[in-house]
């Protein structure tokens, strides 16, 4: 996550997502940005939908309204911003630059799960996703990555956890998720998993045996609460990779 993705089109979508699971605050989420510094670049640009009102207002209009007071100034786009505005009712969060060191980051995750051990579901926000075989913890590509040992760690804790996932280009989509799905069942075969799909991202939800109940009504409340154009859900058959 970078301050400069904030209050774009999918921010609006993953906040929607992180709202509906949070269930009005009854499941309690741990947002852990894995913040990275702004590179200058003009990803995060894509607040065209904030001049549609008609189109996308009503898939969450609180939120909706939260988002464009926030982009209205520029200087207003970061995460303490958000965590300020209330538009994740008492969620818990961990606000820290994440580090190259591979010492440092261990110290950092080892926080993280501190900090969330009242959480229900705590929620990786990285750059682009799960980690790819090109990159390790100690390179400076790893800090656009959430590693499975740190998600594994997190839902030994008895954590549903869930992931911000970027579609790279020029994969196949299908093909893509079935294939990251297959790396998160590797760490907990006793989870279900959702995915929850929108134009350029996808996030997958690991939900613990421990989970309350109410976390996976949410869940499904969530696949059924929006058209597909703006977030699809389905929880995923472990025998099959599909719903």
């Amino acid at each position: 996550m970078k301050d400069q993705y904030v209050g774009d089109i999918n921010d609006y979508r993953k906040y929607a997502l992180l709202r509906a699971l949070s269930a009005g605050g009854a499941n309690r989420l741990g947002v852990c940005w894995m913040l990275t510094e702004s590179d200058g670049g003009n990803h995060g640009g894509r607040l065209g939908y904030l001049e549609q009102p008609e189109r996308y207002r009503h898939f969450d209009p609180q939120l909706f309204d939260a988002l464009a007071h926030v982009a209205a100034e520029p200087e207003q786009r970061s995460v303490r911003v958000i965590e300020a505005s209330g538009v994740l009712p008492g969620a818990l969060f961990h606000s820290d630059l994440l580090p190259q060191s591979p010492d440092e980051r261990a110290r950092y995750m080892a926080e993280c799960r501190e900090r969330f051990a009242a959480a229900d579901i705590v929620f990786f926000d990285p750059d682009n996703g799960i980690e790819v075989p090109s990159t390790r913890v100690g390179l400076k590509s790893a800090l656009r990555y959430v590693f499975l040992e740190e998600i594994a760690a997190v839902y030994a804790d008895g954590k549903a956890v869930l992931i911000y996932q970027h579609f790279p280009i020029r994969q196949h989509r299908a093909p893509f998720i079935t294939a990251r799905i297959a790396q998160l069942r590797a760490i907990p075969p006793d989870a279900s998993v959702w995915a929850f799909t929108t134009a350029h991202v996808v996030f997958l939800l690991l939900v613990h045996p421990d989970s309350p109940e109410r976390l996976a009504l949410a869940a499904a409340d969530a696949c059924s609460r929006w058209h597909h154009s703006f977030v699809r859900g389905e929880q995923i058959d472990a025998a099959s990779g599909n719903d």
